[in-house]
C-alpha cells in the first residue's frame, strides 16, 4: 500500500447507523462521531445505563438491556450490527476480547484497530472492511480508556475525510 492512498471505494456515508454500548472510551467515541456527522446512532447499554463513570449520558440514544450485565449488552450490539470495529490494545483487554468472541460466535465480521497502527492506515483498513462486508450498521466497541475515545473519533474522521476526497476527485 502506498502511504497516503486508500484504494477502498465504499463511502463511509453508506453506513446508515452507528451503534455502541455507550461505555467510556471507544464506545462513546463512535457515538460522538455519529452525532458530530448527523449519522443515526443507537445500540444497547446495561439496565440502569450502567457505565464505568456512573451512567451513560442521555444524549446517547441507547436502549437498556433487561439486566445490568456488560456481556448481555456486548452480545446484543454485535448481533444487531452488520460488523464491529474494535479499538483496543494488543493483546485485547477483557471487554474487547469478549466483543471479538461474540463476533466469532455469531459469525459476524470484525476489525481490530490498535494504537500501533497509523491513523491513516487504520482509516484505510476500516473503509476496505466496510466495503468488503457491505456494512450498513456499524458497531463501534473497544477499550474504556480515554485515549481510545479520541482514537475512535480520529480514525472515523479520517475515513470520512478520505471518502470525501475520493468523491470530489
Amino acid at each position: 500500500m502506498v502511504l497516503g492512498y486508500c484504494p477502498a471505494v465504499m463511502p463511509l456515508a453508506d453506513v446508515i447507523k452507528i451503534i455502541s454500548g455507550g461505555q467510556t472510551g471507544a464506545d462513546r467515541g463512535g457515538l460522538d462521531f455519529a452525532i458530530e456527522h448527523g449519522i443515526p446512532h443507537g445500540g444497547w447499554c446495561p439496565r440502569g445505563r450502567k457505565a464505568q463513570d456512573g451512567r451513560v449520558p442521555d444524549i446517547y440514544k441507547l436502549e437498556e438491556t433487561r439486566d445490568a450485565s456488560y456481556s448481555t449488552r456486548t452480545r446484543a450490539n454485535v448481533r444487531d450490527s452488520d460488523a464491529t470495529v474494535v479499538f483496543t490494545d494488543n493483546p485485547p483487554g477483557r471487554g474487547s476480547a469478549l466483543t471479538i468472541r461474540c463476533a466469532l460466535d455469531l459469525g459476524k465480521p470484525y476489525l481490530v484497530v490498535t494504537m500501533e497502527q497509523a491513523i491513516a492506515d487504520s482509516a484505510c483498513y476500516l473503509l476496505a472492511f466496510l466495503r468488503r462486508n457491505n456494512v450498513k450498521v456499524l458497531n463501534v466497541a473497544g477499550s474504556r480508556m480515554e485515549n481510545f475515545h479520541h482514537r475512535a473519533i480520529l480514525v472515523l474522521r479520517r475515513a470520512w475525510a478520505d471518502e470525501a476526497k475520493r468523491v470530489e476527485v
